[in-house]
């Protein structure tokens, strides 16, 4: 068979049956990223059906997948807001990284993987997924909340700060010595500094670039715009998904609207390509092997994740109820785990953190939705209600 013809069947047996599971995933209420892991653990290294000849596509159409998710994520914010929301909520973000770097790290020490292998778990355990939780929050009409500013303040705190721990990370894996690594590190919180700067003070020119009334041109001028950066971004050493990140929050007012409307199917397109891929380039046969230490990693860190979420909504004023509400809905990790997992891997850094990863994901992926509906069961609520009396308020 010809090898165009076999990629044609190879991607598009995979689309319909990841369409299927998305489906599926609604029905019953959760993400259906761990479906797409789970399909590409099938049909990848040590899967039941290994699918080579479309392997390229998948490579590539990951890469598009992690710059458009974060992309997308940057259009939901103005530098401004990014800029002040960091200043509300530096404390917050400083313990939720602490708490939830600190157990990854400890865990990589402890099965002797190295320092390495120590800074890209503690990154895997500290990020919640952006898409997960915004995703939670919709699906709970909890967009109106008063706690929902803190978990959104969280998750931009969380967001900008890969934007600094991805270079070094990259440095890491790399190899390199101390005063290139300094250099490097250097150079892209220097790209990051200046990208923002642009974005604070000239994001109006930027926007001008483009018309909002026109989709199709919009379409191609905010993507080529942001592969273009992205691509630079990598080039100095930057992750191309914070210079996607960005490029979008560097793009403002109805621009921004009209451009996250036109992206979005693209995104979901390529997203999903993105978690099969990293499936697929995942050992399934040493996946089992690392589920005891995922599962005792997931519920340490769901555990702190509660914890300091639960502080940090303290801290804005919250009620109780608001406060476990904003802990609870932070536990899913899931997009930027899988793209440091990713980095780790493609460096060669310890082969098991991809499939502990990946285990890890899927239980905090699954896990995630059914621990944020808690808190609005009618015994959790009575629960509240008796330890704290009857005028709490969320």
């Amino acid at each position: 068979m010809h090898e165009t013809t076999l990629i044609l069947i190879e991607v598009g047996a995979l689309l319909l049956g990841m369409s299927l599971l998305g489906r599926l995933a609604i029905r019953i209420g959760i993400s259906p990223i761990p479906f797409y892991l789970v399909v590409g653990l099938l049909f990848g290294e040590g899967g039941i059906l290994p699918l080579d000849a479309s392997e390229d596509f998948f490579q590539v159409g990951s890469e598009i997948g992690v710059i458009l998710l974060l992309a997308l994520l940057g259009l939901e914010y103005t530098a401004q807001e990014l800029l002040t929301n960091l200043r509300q909520a530096r404390t917050a973000g400083l313990i939720d990284g602490l708490f939830n770097a600190l157990p990854g790290a400890l865990l990589a020490l402890i099965l002797g993987w190295g320092p390495v292998a120590a800074v890209a778990l503690a990154g895997v355990t500290w990020v919640s997924s952006s898409g997960v939780v915004a995703k939670l929050l919709r699906d709970l009409g909890r967009l109106s909340n008063r706690e929902t500013p803190v978990v959104l303040a969280i998750l931009v705190i969380e967001d900008l700060a890969m934007a600094f721990y991805l270079p070094i990370l990259a440095a890491l894996v790399v190899g390199v010595s101390l005063l290139q690594g300094a250099i490097t590190v250097a150079v892209a919180v220097g790209v990051v500094a200046i990208i923002l700067y642009i974005a604070l003070r000239h994001g109006s020119v930027i926007s001008r670039i483009f018309t909002p009334e026109h989709p199709e041109p919009l379409l191609l001028g905010v993507l080529g715009l942001t592969m273009l950066v992205a691509g630079l971004a990598a080039e100095v050493n930057v992750s191309s998904a914070v210079g996607a990140f960005l490029v979008g929050i560097a793009v403002s007012g109805r621009v921004a609207q009209r451009a996250s409307q036109v992206l979005t199917p693209l995104r979901d397109l390529f997203a999903a390509v993105f978690f099969v891929f990293f499936g697929l380039t995942t050992d399934a046969s040493e996946l089992v092997s690392m589920l005891v230490p995922a599962a005792l990693l997931a519920v340490a860190t769901m555990a702190t994740k509660v914890a300091s979420g639960y502080i940090a909504a303290r801290r804005a004023g919250i009620g109780v109820p608001g406060r476990w509400r904003t802990g609870l809905a932070l536990t899913p990790r899931g997009e930027f785990s899988i793209v440091i997992a990713g980095l780790a891997l493609s460096a060669g850094v310890e082969p098991r953190l991809a499939p502990l990863a990946t285990a890890y994901v899927l239980i905090t992926v699954v896990v995630g939705p059914f621990l944020a509906r808690i808190p609005d069961t009618a015994w959790f609520k009575e629960a509240v209600r008796r330890r704290r009396g009857p005028a709490v308020v969320g």
